[in-house]
């Protein structure tokens, strides 16, 4: 007898196993509110690393990533998160001594001078003011920044449509800013905000991104160095040239000088 190896032609094979169960885009990341994933650490990493204000006067300036914020006395254990902020005039060592665990705004005494959300689909509405708050429960992000810390500017990024958008705070109420040769000037910091393409950690994306009043970069660590290696190794070469000039141009010289002695006319005579 033989026995087919042919599948009937409705029959379909399964799925191999990682194919049929749920991504990580059907999975909750923990809290929603507070997740981390590559490009939340990635960003605000660069946001971190490139908050260098220049307006400080000696003052000193700080910044966190995805750090407890507390700002209610009366309710101390009402708290936001913010993807990441700046503050001008706070040490980067709690009262010199020691990293934060949490900012808590009735000891530091200082808001937020910027603070900026990474939109995701779950926090849109509460990032944008769009949440109502209910009965007892803590205020949403947007009254916290706006009406508590008063935050002067509040920036939000969506990743998924390159979206960013940028409030300032007047009259006590947000109010959109318009950039300004694709970006957003803040002179209290001395620095603009702007999006930038390129790699970061090796991966080319595009950033949102701290940079001068024209648009140039903060440099990052590396790219300083890098950028300092490069005028080091510049100067080398520059004082090298300068060098082989100067050998050479005695070598004329010297050169002149003995044809002159050859003709009977003695060099130092000459002005």
């Amino acid at each position: 007898m033989t026995v087919s190896t042919h599948l009937p032609t409705q029959a379909k094979l399964p799925l191999p196993a990682w194919q049929s169960l749920p991504t990580m885009y059907d999975l909750p990341s923990g809290n929603q509110s507070e997740q981390l994933d590559d490009f939340h650490f990635l960003q605000t990493m660069l946001l971190y690393l490139t908050f260098i204000p220049t307006t400080c006067s000696g003052k000193s300036a700080y910044s966190a990533c995805n750090l407890n914020l507390y700002y209610d006395l009366n309710h101390p254990e009402w708290y936001k998160r913010p993807d990441w902020f700046g503050v001008v005039g706070v040490p980067r060592l709690y009262e010199g001594r020691d990293l934060r665990l949490s900012y808590l705004i009735w000891q530091e005494r200082v808001s937020p001078s910027v603070v900026v959300e990474l939109l995701s689909p779950e926090t849109k509405g509460e990032d944008l003011g769009r949440t109502a708050i209910g009965s007892g429960k803590p205020p949403t992000k947007w009254v916290v920044y706006e009406q508590i810390l008063r935050t002067p500017y509040y920036f939000v990024f969506n990743r998924y449509n390159c979206d960013l958008q940028a409030f300032y705070l007047v009259g006590g109420h947000y109010k959109e800013m318009a950039m300004t040769d694709g970006r957003w000037w803040i002179p209290e910091l001395g620095l603009s905000l702007g999006l930038w393409q390129g790699k970061h950690q090796h991966v080319n994306h595009l950033w949102l991104r701290w940079m001068t009043e024209e648009g140039k970069l903060i440099p990052v660590p590396r790219e300083a160095a890098s950028i300092a290696n490069a005028k080091a190794l510049r100067a080398q070469k520059e004082a090298l040239q300068a060098k082989n000039e100067a050998a050479a141009a005695k070598k004329k010289a010297n050169k002149l000088a003995q044809a002159l002695r050859e003709l009977g006319v003695d060099p130092a005579v000459i002005d």
